[in-house]
């Protein structure tokens, strides 16, 4: 959700605005809001895994080429990046719902070593203790920055890269049979609509690392194919509009699949489904020959830029803009309640860049420098 690409690939700016919008539409269930937003968000949960699988995609992409370029993996400078980018915002947000009651969005958090260790996703019991939810993806993300550079490095030393594709399936696979394990022996609560359900559902199959890693493996594959394999890769630069229109049929496929989000074939086959459509349509936004990559646009390019600080703020300020909205009578379930809240999250977003992130790319490259490392196009 922290990615972004030096080398402009607009394509992906695009993709990046539709998963934070895809997100915002799905939490904005959760406040008040206009009846439309409860079709049109429905499968908004499916901007989490655009966003694994763009990570995915960038994160490997980036270690690959350096890789092949340096023969190496620097990863002091991979974490100190990595470290300036994702956690001051993360630490700033955390401050916010723990110091000040008002800007959460429910009664309870989880406790603060769940959230300082990236271990929230595990155990989090959503309908007691459900504020700040939403990080569950980012402890998933950091787990994956944290392991997939030490697990290149390792099979590179064992020289096992080779394996690379096979060991990636197999990830995927991993967490598709977790998930058939998981339905089968747990979720046996006859009623699908108590909030026994839901709270084991979230617990066991949608929030742990183990079962979510359709998306950041798809991503990985994707990038893997992008570096290494020049035949798939010129005939993607071919042919990106038809990856667009076959991602996009994929995806309304896993979509049909997926309408009861919480059903067996949503939890199993259908979250594979979704990162791979996934999967196609960033590969066609990388395409040379896609109208993704060739569209350039200043709304997509900054919004794109905000997602991450959107991402972590985004419930609690629009509970805050609903809070003050009714404390002065004000109708907070219609449109215009709506795109106040939206507002108010780019604004809050923008507060996020020139006072939290702006800074602190500069101590990282002050840090970078100091260091007399070398190191290869920005990549925040």
């Amino acid at each position: 959700m922290a990615i972004q690409c030096s080398e402009r690939l607009y394509g992906l700016d695009h993709l990046r605005s539709l998963a934070i919008i895809l997100v915002l539409m799905y939490h904005y269930r959760a406040f008040k809001h206009p009846d439309w937003i409860d079709h049109i968000g429905q499968f908004g949960w499916t901007g989490v895994d655009l966003f694994f699988v763009l990570s995915g995609f960038l994160i490997s992409s980036q270690l690959f080429k350096e890789m092949e370029d340096k023969g190496n993996l620097h990863l002091k400078t991979f974490y100190i990046k990595r470290f300036f980018r994702i956690i001051p915002p993360f630490l700033f947000t955390l401050f916010l719902y723990f110091t000040f009651p008002f800007f959460r969005e429910r009664e309870s958090l989880p406790p603060l070593w769940k959230f300082i260790t990236f271990t929230q996703n595990y155990g989090l019991d959503v309908i007691h203790k459900g504020t700040f939810s939403h990080a569950w993806s980012l402890c998933i993300e950091e787990q994956f920055y944290l392991f997939l550079p030490m697990l290149l490095w390792m099979l590179r030393k064992v020289k096992m890269f080779q394996y690379m594709v096979v060991f990636t399936l197999g990830i995927i696979l991993f967490s598709l049979i977790i998930r058939i394990i998981t339905w089968n022996e747990l979720m046996k609560i006859p009623d699908r609509n108590s909030l026994d359900f839901w709270k084991l559902w979230y617990m066991k199959i949608y929030y742990p690392t183990h079962s979510r890693l359709d998306g950041l493996g798809v991503g990985v594959l994707t990038g893997y194919t992008m570096q290494y394999s020049s035949g798939i890769k010129k005939s993607i630069h071919r042919n990106g509009n038809i990856l667009f229109l076959a991602g996009l049929t994929l995806l309304g496929i896993s979509f049909w699949m997926c309408r009861e989000q919480a059903s067996k074939e949503a939890s199993t086959f259908g979250f594979i489904l979704v990162a791979v459509s996934y999967g196609i349509i960033v590969l066609a936004a990388v395409s040379e020959s896609s109208f993704l990559y060739r569209w350039k646009s200043s709304v997509t390019l900054q919004l794109a830029g905000l997602s991450y600080a959107i991402y972590l703020s985004h419930k609690g300020i629009i509970h805050m803009v609903q809070d003050l909205l009714e404390y002065f009578n004000i109708q907070t379930s219609g449109n215009g309640s709506l795109l106040l809240s939206l507002l108010a999250c780019v604004v809050g977003a923008v507060f996020y860049r020139w006072v939290i992130e702006k800074p602190m790319e500069k101590i990282k490259y002050r840090i970078l420098r100091d260091e007399n490392k070398v190191f290869p196009k920005k990549i925040n």
